[in-house]
């Protein structure tokens, strides 16, 4: 027996498998020794991708605008900004035409102690800092998939724009990072709604810079003229691996090959996987948990089987994903009606009614019974009765292991 701990919340949760079913542990390569993340950002500005420094770029009469994430991602901006800021003021920036915008998307507004929280105290008293607002976008074109890019007008006030952000696996825009810091971070509702459509399509998932979702997002970014972008890696610490700047493709390809060195696995599809998200805030609710699923789905055999180990201690976590696992009977119906009529989050229940037509999903969480039922999972109180069930059925299973769910890309190896 190998007795392994899965992380469950805040603590973990203990699992006994026969070393003969166990195929591998699925774990992402991390460094081990790094340099400080204030000079890898300091590095990468100095060298720049497909692109002349910033502080060759500004002049003192510049008026500057650096979109950054928001309190929903956990990009380092506060550790980001002071290199930054460094780089502007070697090229003459003056403070007083710097604004800092809070890439919201589609996100409820922030606190202004979030907001000072991800800047840092001192940059928030010397710099003005907005949030992004829906409501006051400007069209400028239309994308070739039929995207209108309509842009934040603060943003398109400005002389220069630099995007920040981190660069992480996303499940329908392949990767996070480089053009999304403008859509969706400032664009309209319309613009967003219409480019999140078409996370349906078969391209459309995580690890891939094809994602149609990410190539729309290129193609208005490019409309909009975005010039330059920083972007940084971080390890499963949420410590900065590594640091790009430049050019918002160029340099986010850059980035994309540390993401991939350091988390896609290449694995032979097993019988069955258990995935854990990694614990809090992965595993905080079931939308958030379901991208460890989609990520698992790389590692199992069609019709085999997905334990997900996800403490879920804040139920479903979005209002519209628990109405449609409510009316939607199967799995079927869920992803017929996600066809006809696109609605936040019910694309989560389209998607893992989409992985419950191929795999058997079990999940072990904190959640209601029904609630697990209704939303295509069986339930099981622990890991250790879900791996009985699938070795009651079939004592030889072979079993892959992923303990980083939400970070880890399987990637099945081709014959």
């Amino acid at each position: 027996m190998k007795q392994i701990p899965l992380a469950f919340g805040n603590g973990t949760s203990e699992l006994d498998i026969p070393e003969k079913n166990l195929s591998s542990i699925i774990m992402p390569s991390e460094p081990e020794k790094r340099e400080s993340g204030a000079f890898l950002i300091k590095k990468a500005l100095e060298n720049p991708i497909k692109s002349r420094r910033l502080s060759e770029i500004v002049n003192q009469n510049s008026r500057i605008v650096i979109i950054v994430s928001d309190i929903t991602r956990p990009t380092p901006t506060e550790q980001i900004l002071p290199p930054l800021f460094e780089e502007l003021y070697s090229g003459g920036a003056r403070d007083e035409n710097i604004t800092i915008i809070f890439a919201l998307g589609l996100h409820r507004q922030q606190t202004e102690e979030e907001s000072k929280k991800l800047v840092g105290e001192e940059i928030y008293k010397k710099i003005r800092c907005i949030q992004h607002d829906t409501g006051r976008c400007r069209r400028i074109g239309v994308t070739s998939r039929g995207t209108p890019v309509e842009i934040f007008e603060e943003v398109l006030n400005a002389d220069v724009v630099v995007g920040t952000g981190g660069i992480e696996f996303h499940y329908y825009a392949g990767y996070s990072g480089g053009a999304k810091s403008v859509l969706p971070g400032v664009s309209s509702e319309e613009a967003v709604l219409t480019n999140h459509k078409m996370m349906i399509e078969e391209k459309a998932v995580s690890g891939r810079v094809d994602s149609p979702v990410r190539q729309d997002m290129e193609e208005a970014a490019k409309i909009f003229g975005l010039k330059f972008i920083l972007n940084v890696v971080l390890d499963s610490k949420k410590g900065i691996v590594a640091a790009v700047a430049g050019d918002f493709v160029e340099a986010h390809r850059k980035g994309v090959e540390t993401v991939d060195t350091m988390y896609k696995v290449p694995v032979e599809p097993a019988d069955a996987v258990i995935v854990s998200c990694g614990g809090y805030p992965k595993d905080i609710n079931l939308y958030q948990a379901s991208k460890s699923l989609d990520n698992a789905t790389q590692a199992v055999k069609d019709g085999g089987s997905i334990i997900l180990v996800a403490e879920c201690a804040e139920g479903i976590g979005n209002q519209i994903y628990e109405c449609w696992n409510m009316e939607c009977k199967t799995p079927e119906d869920a992803i017929e009606r996600f066809k006809h009529c696109f609605e936040f989050g019910g694309h989560k229940s389209a998607i893992v009614a989409k992985a419950a037509k191929k795999f058997k999903l079990y999940l072990v969480s904190k959640l209601p019974e029904d609630k697990v039922r209704t939303a295509f999972f069986t339930p099981m109180a622990s890991v250790q009765e879900a791996l009985s069930a699938i070795l009651s059925e079939n004592p030889d299973a072979k079993v892959h292991l992923m303990p980083h769910g939400g970070q880890t890309l399987p990637v099945r190896k081709e014959n």
